[in-house]
């Protein structure tokens, strides 16, 4: 079976990988609080249920002897393998040892993007990542910039280009796919 035959391709966890860019302490501070409220809850959101449903989960950090790292309330809920990949490049795509992380998992063709900050790193490695042949999927309410100005045109570029935008809550219950899925309560509980 391909997952590029529907016309509007939906996250499948057989296929999907987690990548969370960037949100490190530095890049927090200056986030609007409610927009970074909002998307390190949905980010959060999102790794309980990768770890449920026993998907991988891949993280970034740039640049983190400036920016400093994940923030806490993030890596609290990162499983070890998580440990993120240093870089000083904006798209992920061409940061050190960053495919390799990729490509450990050669089933998973969709990459599911989180992170900070959308007009910037989400947008290069969204790019890449589409160059590269994977089946791009961007968590609206689990990414921001400073500017939520930025983060629309970020938003509107990557429509345009055949990114598919979606949200937190579609991801799960994608990834679950029925009602009758064993780890269903424990994942549609967090949407209460």
């Amino acid at each position: 079976m391909s997952i590029h035959q529907a016309p509007m391709p939906l996250c499948n966890a057989g296929f999907s990988q987690l990548l969370i860019i960037d949100a490190q302490e530095s890049l927090a501070a200056v986030m609007p609080k409610d927009e970074l409220a909002v998307t390190v809850a949905n980010i959060n959101r999102l790794v309980r249920t990768a770890g449920i449903l026993d998907l991988p989960i891949i993280s970034t950090e740039q640049y983190p002897k400036g920016l400093g790292h994940t923030i806490e309330a993030v890596r609290e809920h990162l499983p070890d393998t998580a440990a993120p990949t240093e870089k000083t490049c904006f798209s992920c795509c061409t940061a050190a040892g960053f495919e390799r992380a990729l490509t450990s998992q050669p089933a998973r063709k969709q990459v599911v993007l989180m992170g900070m900050e959308a007009h910037i790193c989400i947008v290069q490695t969204a790019s890449g990542l589409q160059r590269w042949g994977y089946q791009v999927f961007v968590v609206a309410d689990a990414i921001c910039s400073r500017h939520p100005a930025n983060r629309q045109n970020a938003l509107e570029r990557m429509r345009h280009s055949g990114i598919h935008v979606t949200n937190t809550e579609s991801v799960a219950f994608e990834w679950l796919g029925d009602s009758a899925n064993p780890h269903f309560r424990e994942v549609s509980r967090m949407f209460k």
